[in-house]
């Protein structure tokens, strides 16, 4: 994703027909209790409003925007994906305006002010999270053979700071931000990946494996030092997790001979699932943020239809 003059990723990239551009942000609180999740979709790839349109016709991507928020405490757990159409979205390099809600760059700081309302029960999700990411990387990786689809991890360390009005919390920690684009849907190129992301022994470590669909596999396993430094190393071996309650396939990546485990599922839906794994690298044990995505799930047909109940579409 190409940079702004100012050095951090650009809100106004070409979206393609058909494509996407998103911004993901994560974090866990310092006490280890609370989590958050965000990201920034332009062509909202998960949105069956979406992917309905696509199968009449090569469809216009800033017609199916939203701003996806996961929030997550000891007792409870808020959801919202509102999808909004092109007339309410605002794009400049330095800010991204999506309905009620909007991205920023102050500078020093990625400011994110969130007014959503969660799905399918609704409540307000009001409030502002700060990400201080430092110096980010704009080194994007090709994921598919034919380089249609790009990830670049702008910074794989960063701090958050979480004020929210309502529902009433208040947190800060260690946080991550990439971003995804590419000229196609996902569905297009793969069947499934498992992304994780921590703090190794030595500095922030990512994980990516991708199925594609032609049935290739793809594995990146990337380190990163203080200056945003990239170092690609032979991963780990796979090791299996438990599958949660849809029955999601999960695994991340361990030292031989050593177990990693869940400590804790904060999305599980039946075609991602989003967890807290706890596992082993360089004879140490690591804390991380992880995810699994089925693609071949999500088009399914009985998929589809569940999936307006957590994306609604707003009517203007």
């Amino acid at each position: 994703m190409t940079p702004s003059p100012a050095g951090h990723p650009r809100f106004d990239r070409p979206i393609p027909p058909d494509g996407y551009a998103w911004w993901y942000v994560d974090a866990l609180s310092d006490d280890g209790r609370h989590g958050l999740a965000l990201i920034a979709m332009l062509g909202s790839v998960f949105s069956p409003h979406y992917f309905a349109a696509r199968q009449r016709g090569p469809t216009e991507p800033l017609e199916h925007c939203a701003l996806n928020v996961g929030l997550y405490a000891p007792r409870s757990r808020r959801w919202a994906m509102t999808e909004r159409g092109g007339a309410a979205i605002v794009r400049t390099p330095d800010r991204l305006q999506i309905g009620p809600s909007a991205l920023a760059w102050d500078g020093e700081w990625l400011v994110i002010t969130i007014d959503e309302k969660t799905a399918p029960f609704p409540t307000r999700l009001h409030g502002t999270v700060r990400v201080h990411t430092g110096p980010v990387t704009t080194h994007a990786f090709a994921l598919d053979a034919a380089g249609r689809h790009h990830w670049t991890p702008f910074a794989p360390t960063a701090r958050v700071e979480v004020d929210f009005e309502s529902p009433r919390l208040k947190w800060s920690g260690a946080g991550y931000l990439d971003g995804n684009h590419g000229a196609e849907p996902l569905e297009k190129a793969f069947r499934e990946w498992t992304w994780s992301r921590g703090e190794g022994p030595e500095g922030p470590v990512v994980f990516y494996d991708v199925e594609r669909l032609d049935g290739s596999q793809h594995s990146l396993a990337l380190a990163f030092a203080a200056d945003r430094s990239v170092r690609e190393f032979t991963p780990p071996p796979r090791a299996a997790l438990p599958s949660p309650l849809w029955r999601m396939p999960r695994h991340t990546r361990a030292d031989a001979g050593q177990a990693a485990r869940v400590v804790k599922t904060l999305e599980d839906g039946p075609f991602y699932a989003r967890s807290v794994v706890d596992t082993s690298l360089d004879g140490r044990r690591v804390r991380m943020v992880h995810e699994s995505l089925s693609l071949s799930r999500f088009v399914q047909p009985w998929v589809q239809r569940l999936l307006p109940v957590r994306a609604p579409r707003a009517r203007r």
